[in-house]
């Protein structure tokens, strides 16, 4: 089986972000960059995929500046055959933009599958996905829990409401990865040094125009000191006042 997982370099969650000085875009400095945890998913139950079918290989796609190889590396680390690197110094745009160049860049690439993280932890637009199987025409299925495979269908699972939804789909298709579908591995030192010599292509950027664009970046605003009552009659007056008079909640 050959699955092409989709990743995105993103500041690390713990990052404590600035707005630069442009007013429009992140501070890069201090920044330390990842792979997008429900991308990191992704890779680990496309092994999982490729494994349980006794064959086939697992490419990593990525669009991003030169820098991103250390992701792509990483993900060979865990284990994938090879990876792809679209190199685009500015990024590759937004959701629209960058989907538009993901599956441009995967003209040529045989795969059964394409995985991707339900949303990167930056934009947090949950687009990329649905885009790119748009592009390609093949069917999407997003927030997937369970992937099985057989033959050329795959069952997957995914929770809407409350309720989990199973759902038959035709291979080739694009699925995007939720918390749950898999556990990534950590990259033991075999991995890691088996990682530095498989093939990691780099391709320039075939940039697409975004149809969006960022005019300001703000952080949000700082939330009001916490005030303290006292677990008595007195207090849950208190409480109560304040959530009446001053909050407007009551």
């Amino acid at each position: 089986m050959d699955v092409v997982v989709l990743v995105k370099r993103v500041p690390d969650t713990e990052t404590k972000v600035r707005v630069a000085a442009d007013g429009k875009s992140v501070d890069p400095s201090g920044v330390q960059w990842i792979m997008a945890p429900y991308d990191e998913i992704a890779v680990e139950k496309a092994l999982q995929l490729r494994d349980a079918a006794g064959g086939g290989a697992v490419t990593v796609v990525s669009a991003g500046p030169a820098e991103t190889s250390k992701e792509l590396r990483t993900a060979l680390a865990m284990g994938a055959d090879k990876a792809l690197l679209l190199v685009a110094p500015q990024g590759a745009g937004d959701a629209a933009a960058t989907a538009k160049a993901l599956a441009d860049g995967l003209k040529g690439v045989p795969f059964d599958l394409v995985l991707c993280g339900k949303q990167a932890t930056d934009d947090d637009d949950a687009a990329v996905g649905p885009m790119v199987a748009a592009h390609l025409g093949v069917p999407c299925v997003a927030f997937v829990t369970s992937i099985e495979v057989a033959g050329r269908t795959a069952t997957v699972k995914r929770e809407i409401d409350g309720e989990v939804e199973v759902l038959e789909v035709d291979l080739p298709a694009v699925l995007t990865a939720q918390k749950g579908l898999a556990e990534p591995r950590l990259p033991g030192l075999k991995g890691i040094m088996a990682a530095k010599k498989k093939p990691l292509e780099e391709r320039p950027l075939a940039a697409a125009p975004s149809p969006t664009e960022t005019r300001a970046l703000s952080l949000p605003p700082g939330r009001a000191a916490c005030v303290k009552v006292p677990a008595t009659a007195e207090g849950a007056r208190q409480l109560l006042k304040a959530l009446r008079e001053e909050r407007g909640v009551l």
